[in-house]
């Protein structure tokens, strides 16, 4: 146990190093996103974020809009806590049998126009869950997808970036 303790005290911390802050193309990023929300929405965009199964890793990275890092909130983009004043549902995970219903719910009670984003590689085909017993499979076999977001789970940037490319389609 001391030996534990020591080696401890005197290792380094395992942690990644915090991202290369490229405030400029951030700030570019955003503020493309929110010029494309105001012309094809007329106002800015609203997004909803549900979890249909996911292991919380695509989560963390959404979440990560929020923070003082990226700031999502500047850019006019926010989150909202119904999907009855939602334009985008951002989806994680495989679709379990348990959040089904949930999720045609969440996308029934979304008004249109509204956009579908499968975000991380659960959501596109099931990810490691596929064929899984309590899985139904990737988020395009409940409801229909608009985008899907590829990664394990992908960054935030990838994230507006994706928002980017669906306002602009």
């Amino acid at each position: 146990m001391r030996r534990i303790l020591f080696d401890s005290l005197m290792r380094r911390p395992l942690t990644e190093a915090a991202p290369v802050k490229d405030e400029q193309m951030l700030a570019e990023l955003g503020a493309s996103v929110a010029r494309a929300a105001r012309r094809r929405l007329g106002r800015s965009l609203s997004i909803r974020e549900v979890d249909a199964g996911s292991c919380n890793g695509c989560e963390l990275e959404i979440h990560a809009l929020n923070n003082a890092f990226y700031d999502l909130e500047r850019f006019g983009l926010h989150f909202v806590a119904s999907p009855r004043h939602a334009d985008v549902l951002l989806v994680t995970g495989p679709v379990t049998r348990n959040m089904r219903e949930a999720l045609e719910r969440t996308y029934n009670a979304t008004p249109d126009p509204k956009w579908v984003v499968a975000v991380g590689d659960c959501a596109v085909d099931g990810g490691i869950f596929s064929g899984s017993y309590a899985v139904v499979g990737g988020v395009s076999d409940v409801v229909p997808v608009d985008l899907h977001i590829r990664g394990c789970p992908p960054c935030p940037t990838q994230l507006l970036k994706g928002l980017l490319t669906l306002l602009e389609a």
